[in-house]
């Protein structure tokens, strides 16, 4: 017989990177695997910080029903320009506007609370109360510390603290939590007592990123050195180091820089960098194109800001190696990334400052064509052993089987 799982979380299909597809595909491989599967979740709003047109006009609170999953959804409030206090506005928003399909679910036996948003766990513990369930909370980003990381609260901040607080209360609701890298499970264990955590990472399916099935894509056509920056344009990047490196580029011949994507910086970001011949933008690709894009680089750029230690691993990084192209990504030299880079020997990291070494390495990939075909394969390999989406999932099933089972 079928178990009954709930997943509460802002970010869902059609919304295809990030968070949303990761909870995306885990509903779906759990839906076809023994699971009956029901979701609440937002309005797709993301990357773009605005409801997707295919849902303007649609009705506050709506019932779907995809590929054998009841989807519920309420529209939540999104900034224009998200502030801090804006932020706290939306999460608010859909954290209480959810409370009104909490009442429609009939049976679960165990509520996945998809973190962030931390207040997404209100209804979900309660949901879990209401049908006697486990909690189980799985976070993706610690969002309040990420807010510090990108300078958009204060630490020392008085709303923050009290945010903070209150996170620590609701994180203890939970019967079990897990997250997605070593260094943020070590947080978990810091803000929480005597509650099971797992480590259950991010994946990436290797075979739709795939550089033996990838076309050239329309973005990447040219016969130049491409340089790809592929995601959000938000604050956990540096950009004023990608504006810096970008400019030392007009002394390369032959080099195209390609940023694709969407997010709050993106107004400020590109006219910055559009009186560059060398530069292209590009809206965000789907899904289904996301192989053929990053398959068509020649080289992938990451540069975190030097304070982004341990609230997240980027997700973007396993595909982005999937491609079995090198990447260069820069941060905090303690960052958990870092380890992944040199273990996998499938691209350069280096401190977050350090322009003169990412330009070397730059060099380096196009002057080494034997060097960077190796840390391409040395990059796929890796991640292709590591974070191969079927071993992943099917640890996410076997463990909520088994809080089920212990609760019966």
């Amino acid at each position: 017989m079928n178990k009954n799982i709930t997943i509460i979380g802002i970010n869902y299909y059609p919304e295809d990177s990030a968070i949303g597809l990761y909870t995306s595909q885990l509903a779906t491989y759990l839906s076809e695997n023994g699971f009956n599967v029901t979701v609440i979740t937002g309005f797709p709003y993301y990357p773009a910080w605005k409801i997707d047109k295919s849902y303007c006009n649609k009705k506050t609170f709506l019932k779907e029903r995809s590929n054998n999953i009841t989807v519920y959804r309420y529209k939540q409030y999104v900034p224009k320009k998200p502030t801090f206090l804006k932020r706290i506005l939306h999460l608010v928003d859909f954290t209480f506007g959810s409370l009104v399909h909490v009442f429609k679910i009939k049976q679960t036996d165990l509520v996945l609370c998809i973190v962030p948003f931390t207040s997404t766990i209100i209804p979900a513990k309660l949901l879990a109360k209401m049908k006697k369930a486990n909690l189980w909370i799985h976070i993706q980003d610690f969002e309040l510390d990420a807010a510090v990381e990108s300078n958009l609260v204060e630490k020392n901040n008085f709303l923050f603290k009290v945010v903070l607080k209150i996170e620590k209360l609701l994180l203890h609701r939970a019967d079990a939590i897990s997250t997605i890298s070593i260094a943020m499970l070590d947080k978990v264990k810091r803000k929480t007592k005597n509650i099971p955590n797992y480590l259950l990472p991010n994946w990436v399916d290797v075979d739709k990123i795939n550089p033996e099935k990838a076309k050239k894509h329309p973005y990447l056509k040219s016969d130049k050195f491409k340089i790809l920056y592929s995601g959000n344009i938000g604050e956990k990047q540096d950009w004023d180091f990608f504006i810096k490196f970008a400019k030392q580029l007009k002394a390369f011949k032959n080099i195209e820089l390609i940023l694709v994507g969407d997010g709050a910086k993106k107004d400020k970001i590109i006219p910055q960098l559009k009186e560059l011949s060398y530069f292209k933008y590009y809206k965000p690709v789907a899904y289904q194109e996301l192989s053929d894009l990053l398959c068509s680089a020649d080289v992938h750029i990451l540069f975190q800001k030097e304070n982004s230690i341990d609230t997240v691993m980027p997700s973007k990084i396993l595909a982005m190696m999937a491609s079995q192209k090198p990447s260069i990504i820069t941060g905090n030299l303690k960052s958990e990334v870092m380890d992944v880079i040199q273990k996998s020997k499938g691209g350069f990291y280096l401190k977050s400052d350090d322009l003169n070494g990412v330009l070397s390495a730059l060099e380096n990939l196009i002057t080494n064509q034997k060097l960077a075909n190796t840390i391409g394969v040395n990059a796929r390999k890796y991640v292709s052993n590591q974070f191969f989406s079927g071993k992943i999932l099917s640890e996410f099933k076997r463990n909520f089987d088994k809080i089920i089972e212990n609760s019966n």
